[in-house]
């Protein structure tokens, strides 16, 4: 009997051992595989407040200014979860629907499910290209007005976001490493890879919590692959970058908005 006693004892000791390890385990931080990208993207990452700084925000918004009134866009940096607040409209997306709200009888002119995410994408440059099931390469450099502005080409691996055939030349200063131009594809209406390239110019900039960001964006005219003339400007106010989170409450789809499917 004694021995059965002590058998059991000795049983008892081995997994409460067994759980306290677990549980310490559990507690220990994860090591993350740190991502290693191009020493020039790198670079620009750098110029612009590094990933380390982006990495820690959750929260962006800003204000385009338009003729009819403010745009004011919302978004959630971890999910992507968006809100884009407009005179007669407001978009949004929920992390699995994209909706749209009208507020009178003005019919919304574009397509919301493109529209979305599109401003966002554009001025979280550069750092929106250090999202994963990205792949890098150099691209011919850029010349415009005497100056040679070397290029990033970015691709994407199939099934990622909503156009994966989509590409980026990111162009940047050689001096400075900040971005000064962006070229990019649009396949998401034709689904086919497109050699028309639109281009960006990201002539002026603001420190927003530690993160270079983009003041004004133009731009320009393309004609033959050849950047022509400037033909509009957008300017962007009141931004603001956070580590806090947004409430959810406001990507979610309100009762009279509708879903978009496509």
């Amino acid at each position: 009997m004694k021995k059965i006693l002590l058998s059991i004892l000795i049983i008892s000791m081995i997994a409460c051992k067994q759980s306290k390890k677990a549980e310490i385990e559990d507690t220990q931080p994860v090591k993350v595989e740190t991502k290693i990208y191009p020493e020039a993207i790198s670079k620009v990452f750098k110029a612009h407040g590094g990933l380390e700084v982006w990495d820690d925000m959750k929260s962006l918004s800003f204000i385009m200014p338009k003729p009819d009134g403010n745009e004011i866009t919302s978004v959630n940096l971890k999910s992507r979860k968006s809100h884009i607040e407009m005179p007669h409209h407001a978009i949004g997306f929920d992390g699995k629907t994209v909706w749209l709200l009208k507020k009178d009888t003005l019919a919304y002119k574009g397509n919301p499910k493109f529209y979305y995410n599109l401003m966002f994408y554009f001025y979280a440059m550069p750092f929106v290209l250090a999202d994963n099931g990205i792949h890098y390469e150099n691209a011919k450099s850029l010349e415009f007005d005497g100056k040679q502005y070397p290029g990033i080409k970015v691709s994407y691996e199939i099934g990622v976001g909503e156009s994966s055939d989509d590409e980026y030349i990111i162009y940047y200063d050689p001096e400075t490493y900040k971005m000064a131009w962006l070229g990019y594809t649009i396949t998401y209406f034709s689904k086919e890879k497109s050699k028309d390239f639109h281009y960006i110019k990201y002539s002026e900039w603001q420190q927003v919590n530690g993160l270079l960001l983009p003041k004004t964006l133009q731009w320009y005219q393309v004609v033959d692959g050849k950047i022509t003339e400037k033909r509009n400007v957008v300017q962007f106010t009141n931004v603001m970058v956070s580590k806090a989170k947004m409430d959810d409450v406001i990507f979610l789809k309100p009762e009279k908005a509708e879903i978009i499917e496509k």
